[in-house]
């Protein structure tokens, strides 16, 4: 038991590790790099395909029923967060430079900008508040259907640390080509994914997600979808 305890809070750290890096990476993408065609666009698909294919396929009840002859059920979630944080470093350490500018705003319209961003964080830090950081980051195991949270900022969207992301990654000023195939291909991966998630909710909450959902009628964009 001690060494799956330290094993958990390796992996929590490995967490927030991984988004200390993602974080730093983030803001280099404002460099300015020449446009490298279409081979980088290429590579990094593929890579953040990698690293999508594990939060899919890890999510999935039927691979983890196949984990489970090999994992303890208690430590599921944190060998989740420990593939998911070694992964992201490796998308941030192997991304290839795509290049160009698509935009540079200046002056007091970055204002406009700043607050949109800031307006994502605070967004997916009131929704790590309502759940439970620590099962998040695989240290506390998940309670089950007691777990359900349907207060603060998923009263407006059924999942808004994924609209907290989006806000965040298209708010930059200084939107480079980088910075913006990143935020598309991420973006664009929630939302292709929300359904299957909403199934693996429903199976697990059954009657409550579906009254959940019944409740507030948006997923990720409030009045839009």
């Amino acid at each position: 038991m001690r060494f799956e305890r330290i094993f958990a809070w390796a992996g929590g750290a490995a967490f927030i590790a991984s988004l200390a890096v993602l974080a730093t990476w983030l803001a280099s993408l404002g460099q300015p790099h020449p446009v490298g065609g279409w081979r980088p666009v290429a590579f990094d698909a593929v890579l953040f395909v990698v690293f999508a294919a594990h939060h899919s396929l890890l999510a999935r009840a039927s691979v983890q029923d196949a984990m489970r002859k090999v994992c303890p059920d208690r430590l599921l979630r944190t060998v989740y967060v420990w593939t998911a944080s070694v992964l992201l470093i490796l998308v941030c350490w192997f991304w290839q430079p795509i290049g160009g500018q698509v935009y540079l705003i200046t002056g007091w319209r970055t204002l406009v900008h700043t607050v949109v961003a800031l307006a994502g964080l605070l967004l997916i830090v009131l929704s790590v508040r309502a759940i439970d950081a620590l099962e998040l980051a695989g240290i506390r195991k998940s309670h089950g259907v007691s777990n359900l949270q349907i207060v603060g900022p998923y009263r407006l969207v059924r999942h808004p640390l994924y609209l907290g992301w989006m806000l965040i990654v298209f708010a930059p000023a200084n939107m480079t080509g980088d910075r913006l195939f990143f935020a598309a291909i991420s973006s664009a991966y929630l939302i292709v994914a929300i359904p299957w998630e909403e199934r693996s909710l429903e199976a697990a909450y059954g009657a409550a997600y579906a009254a959940y959902k019944r409740l507030v009628r948006s997923r990720v964009i409030p009045y839009v979808y």
